[in-house]
């Protein structure tokens, strides 16, 4: 029974050994999570496409529950493009950890909005992480590798 136990751990630890938090070209993520910051409080989701070790563009969509821009029903969805730039390789980071600032461009409503985040992803396996980001749009959630 130990052998068993032991080969499970082998084989588990080995899985998570090859998790990347950022490749560069081609890297794709989407993250799911809950948002706090900006225009309210809600729900996030974003994906990333990277363009090359430094650079990725992506879209998102926050919709808020409370606290929205002026209480305004048409203002409880943002829908956005997004600009990061990966520091993972810049700051010799560990392959798992990725820190990456970036803008946020688009619609709130009837309105334009605007945003600046900086965020980080640390994956424990091969396609499951978690990430957060401060700024205008910042959020909490799960980012999961395509």
């Amino acid at each position: 029974m130990k052998k068993l136990v032991f080969i499970f751990m082998v084989i588990f630890f080995g899985a998570t050994v090859n998790a990347q938090a950022w490749t560069g070209k081609g890297d794709q993520k989407i993250q799911l999570g809950f948002s706090a910051w900006g225009y309210g409080t809600g729900v996030t989701g974003t994906y990333d496409y990277g363009l090359n070790k430094l650079i990725s563009v992506g879209a998102g969509l926050n919709g808020y529950f409370s606290g929205y821009k002026n209480n305004d029903n048409d203002n409880r969805v943002f829908i956005f493009g997004r600009l990061n730039f990966h520091l993972k390789e810049t700051l010799q980071l560990p392959e798992k950890l990725d820190i990456y600032p970036g803008v946020d461009l688009g619609v709130l409503g009837k309105d334009f909005g605007i945003g600046a985040h900086i965020g980080a992803r640390y994956f424990f396996t091969e396609r499951i992480g978690v990430f957060a980001e401060v700024g205008n749009n910042g959020s909490l959630g799960v980012s999961i590798n395509l």
